[in-house]
């Protein structure tokens, strides 16, 4: 691209000069359509427990999650994402909580759509609250390796998804990196006639040193102990193999994949949406929302400054949403100078 244009002909600090033009040509915008909030859930009333390793985050009981919400809704955000806590008498090998009913996830997604059924509500799809071992998936007890079983976890995660979609959960969102777990969601959604029920699918989940105060927050960092998911979640070193997975998830009818985590990963959103040009979403994980928290906390910089641009960052690089526990404040900031 050579335009045979130089300085002093072509200036480019001409266009940078005022705010007016350079709000002409700016190529990306963030705003609160893109924003996902996901929240923690836990039984019982008036409860709200801090989050040390994420300042500013709480666990919540469904009546206090209602007001958040509430909050949310007013600020324009269109969905929230919910995480359960899961209380350990309920954790299983077996994760037979997962598919409960009378579960948290259900009664807080039914309590929702009551109360805001132009909210939209998205739920996780994966084992990990729900296991005595704190994996994703189903193991035999009598590997030694407690290497997670792919197929009778599908069996499942499927029933799961199904439990909340009848609860009348908009999105459902597998995160367990199990092979064949889009298609066969799909399908049990399908014969039960759940056919709009929305699948983002967590594409390509990487096996990252980010998550840790996620973990923390749902209270399976103790279950897992020094286990790992490395069999599972993809290898931080490959790019290629996203666009596999994306394309698979996609051919068992995903409606949107995501990339997690975010800003470390950047890369791979671009190249699935220049690849697939489908709806593409990325998560700003917990480890990166306790990096900027803190490093704001302790003066080393501006907290709505970085995150303001480091959201812009996930929608230049192509992604159409985002999942941040940044997303009240952002929503208020941008609200704030629109």
């Amino acid at each position: 691209m050579d335009y045979q244009a130089k300085f002093p002909a072509t200036r480019m600090r001409r266009m940078r000069r005022d705010d007016f033009s350079r709000r002409l040509m700016r190529e990306s915008r963030l705003t609160v359509d893109d924003l996902i909030y996901p929240v923690f859930m836990l039984e019982g009333t008036q409860r709200v427990e801090p989050i040390p390793s994420m300042p500013g985050i709480e666990r919540q009981s469904l009546d206090r999650l209602l007001k958040t919400a509430e909050q949310a809704l007013a600020l324009g955000i269109p969905a929230l994402a919910l995480f359960p806590v899961i209380d350990s008498t309920h954790k299983t090998a077996g994760a037979e909580e997962a598919y409960n009913p009378d579960g948290l996830v259900p009664r807080a997604v039914t309590a929702l759509k009551k109360e805001f059924p132009e909210l939209g509500v998205m739920t996780d799809v994966a084992l990990d609250p729900y296991t005595s071992h704190g994996q994703d998936g189903l193991i035999n007890a009598d590997d030694p390796h407690g290497y997670v079983l792919n197929d009778e976890t599908l069996v499942v995660l499927a029933r799961q998804a199904l439990v909340h979609a009848q609860a009348g959960a908009d999105i459902v969102a597998p995160s367990d990196m199990m092979d064949g777990r889009v298609g066969y969601i799909r399908s049990e959604l399908d014969a039960a006639r759940q056919i709009h029920t929305r699948i983002l699918v967590y594409s390509a989940k990487y096996a990252s040193s980010f998550y840790g105060p996620f973990r923390d927050a749902v209270g399976s960092a103790g279950n897992l102990g020094k286990n790992n998911k490395y069999s599972y979640q993809m290898d931080p070193a490959n790019s290629d193999e996203a666009l596999r997975e994306v394309a698979i998830d996609l051919g068992e009818g995903a409606d949107m994949v995501m990339v997690k985590p975010g800003m470390p990963y950047l890369d791979i959103v671009r190249r699935v949406k220049d690849t697939f040009q489908v709806p593409t979403y990325v998560y700003q994980v917990s480890g990166e929302y306790a990096m900027l928290k803190a490093a704001a906390q302790l003066g080393w910089l501006d907290e709505q400054a970085c995150v303001l641009e480091s959201l812009l960052a996930c929608k230049r690089a192509g992604a159409d949403g985002i999942l941040s526990y940044f997303a009240l404040s952002a929503a208020a900031w941008l609200n704030a100078s629109a």
